[in-house]
């Protein structure tokens, strides 16, 4: 099958849909905390554009849900970012929250965001799609490092770390 049949090109055919979320809301995050800006909807469709261009995005089905799932991503880490950045700082041994790197501080928003607010998310799949993100973003060091704080605030949560929970 060739590029022009599927609709996808080489780069949409690595990432899950909801993976291509998780780094279209890290990125758009990121953008905001360097900008000092909150997100909204008018940020996120400027922003959205450029992402479309940079990750070569058809307007399919595919690309579709990788932005809706973006979009919960984070509308959801915006409207709780308090609590968020609480646990994180709570599992964050050792480091100044503000001496995080805005890339692996919104990576772990995203996933601690799905971890305690999205039970249809195994907590190990946030925690395993944070760690690759990171390491493609950030390196290897920061994907460790990510890896030992969620994995923390993994162990406190009273949901089950590898299944989904039904929404109720």
């Amino acid at each position: 099958m060739t590029e022009n049949d599927s609709g996808f090109n080489g780069e949409e055919l690595r990432l899950h849909s909801k993976r291509l979320g998780r780094e279209l809301a890290m990125q758009f995050l990121f953008q905001c905390d360097m900008r000092q800006e909150m997100p909204d909807m008018e940020k996120w469709e400027e922003c959205s554009q450029q992402l479309r261009e940079e990750y070569a995005l058809h307007d399919n089905r595919y690309a579709r849900k990788a932005c809706d799932y973006a979009e919960t991503l984070f509308t959801g880490v915006t409207v709780n970012r308090e609590q968020i950045d609480a646990t994180i700082r709570e599992r964050s041994e050792n480091w100044d929250f503000s001496r995080l790197s805005l890339v692996d501080r919104n990576i772990m928003r995203i996933a601690v965001f799905e971890m305690l607010f999205l039970p249809e998310v195994p907590p190990v799949v946030s925690i395993n799609e944070a760690v690759e993100i990171a390491i493609d973003f950030s390196g290897e060091r920061a994907g460790s490092f990510i890896n030992g704080v969620l994995n923390g605030i993994k162990d406190t949560l009273t949901r089950p770390p590898r299944e989904a929970v039904e929404k109720l």
